[in-house]
């Protein structure tokens, strides 16, 4: 399958975002038409297209030929006594063509070629780059929107202890007090909301920016959203780093220049300059054929700078390559710890804090009622009801932003040991 295709089904699983069963309202943004449209209008693959045809044109241009001159003598002329005027001139109009040897046209080609290669493998590079961060925006404005949703839902529950509260005042039962304590803890989560709003906000614009819009005309994203499973050995993530075009494209640099360096070292090997002319002499009115070959003698000037230039740039490939590849190998590492250590929060979440959250502070708001439990108490359960569903798609985030990550550094689907789905 071509690195293109397989780079767009890498991000498409990275992210795992299924779309829903129904159709998506038109306002709605998935992941499949964020990815699409990121292809289609990003500036950044556009400029990497243009590089293509920049190298295209150089590889042309590599290829040309030495064109001929044509050049016109007059000797004898406009002088004193015999040679005065034009009457013995001597007159020639010759052609003259200079040879390349020793392979060098060969070589600048060989050098066209290669940067064609180079310039194609980078916009490889940009496309996958671009289909990650357009996936791992998509799920920070989609986890975004469920943190609103949370905090949402915590302050209907805050809201509608207010009626009790009041009764619990009429009857002598509560303090006042307790009311504006319940007041405080929903305006505290109502400006947690609004903070968390200004990030959706700036998420919105980010995801807009690189699917080619200036602004968000999407009103939403949807997709679901879930994670179950162990993930793969790093060891399979450093086996497959190498398909990453960023790497990959280091051959064809080394080929480049390869080439660069041959043809430093060809330079000072002298081309043949070959010309043939007519002559025309006035005074007898007789013609000639004129032939000369010339060769430059390289004394001064062998290309021993560009020459150790040139091995400098190649020697420095391998290390480059070196660098490249430890960068990317940090990148993924950082990546696979998030998703190891997000995955077992998720799990810690969901089989413990999530569910004994919900069970106490069911407990707790209905023992409230009958006077068992404070309004603090009440309030300290349902908080933390909201503090852990916020931890749990904080985690789901991480998961999948970890994973998008990693998929756009192996190029390929980085799938959980068993079924993952949203």
């Amino acid at each position: 399958m071509p690195f293109p295709a397989m780079a767009a089904r890498a991000i498409c699983a990275a992210a795992l975002l299924a779309l829903p069963v129904h159709a998506a309202a038109a306002q709605t943004l998935t992941l499949r038409e964020a990815l699409s449209r990121a292809i289609a209008a990003n500036p950044r693959l556009s400029a990497a297209e243009r590089d293509i045809g920049i190298a295209s044109g150089q590889r042309l241009q590599a290829g040309a030929r030495l064109n001929p001159e044509l050049s016109y003598e007059q000797d004898n002329s406009f002088g004193s006594g015999a040679y005065r005027g034009t009457r013995s001139a001597e007159t020639t109009l010759q052609i003259s063509q200079a040879f390349e040897w020793f392979g060098k046209r060969d070589a600048r080609i060989s050098a066209g070629q290669a940067g064609v290669r180079v310039a194609e493998i980078q916009r490889q590079a940009v496309r996958l780059e671009i289909l990650s961060e357009t996936a791992v925006t998509f799920v920070t404005v989609l986890a975004t929107q469920r943190r609103i949703q949370i905090l949402d839902d915590q302050v209907a529950a805050l809201d509608r202890l207010t009626p009790l509260l009041r009764r619990r005042v009429e009857a002598g039962a509560s303090s006042p007090a307790e009311t504006g304590r319940a007041e405080v803890a929903s305006a505290l989560v109502r400006a947690d909301r609004e903070r968390v709003k200004a990030t959706l906000a700036s998420a919105r614009r980010e995801l807009a920016l690189l699917i080619g819009d200036s602004s968000a005309k999407f009103v939403s994203v949807t997709g679901r959203f879930d994670a179950t499973g162990r993930a793969p050995s790093f060891q399979s993530v450093i086996a497959a780093i190498d398909a990453n075009p960023q790497l990959a494209r280091w051959t064809a640099v080394y080929a480049q220049r390869n080439a660069e360096l041959l043809l430093a070292r060809l330079k000072p090997y002298p081309d043949v300059r070959l010309s043939a002319g007519w002559r025309h002499y006035n005074d007898t009115q007789d013609d000639a054929v004129r032939l000369s070959v010339s060769v430059p003698i390289p004394v001064f000037d062998q290309n021993q700078g560009n020459i150790l230039s040139a091995q400098e740039s190649l020697a420095k490939t391998e290390a480059e390559r070196k660098a490249n590849r430890n960068a990317l190998l940090v990148i993924a590492g950082r990546a696979y710890d998030s998703l190891q250590g997000s995955l077992r929060e998720l799990s810690v979440l969901r089989e413990i804090a999530i569910p004994r959250a919900q069970e106490a502070a069911d407990e707790i708001a209905q023992g409230y009622s009958a006077g068992r439990f404070t309004l603090l108490e009440v309030l300290d359960a349902q908080a933390s009801v909201a503090q852990a569903r916020l931890r749990e798609q904080e985690a789901l985030q991480n998961i999948h932003v970890a994973v998008a990550t990693i998929e756009g550094l192996v190029g390929r689907p980085f799938t959980l040991t068993r079924e993952t789905a949203r």
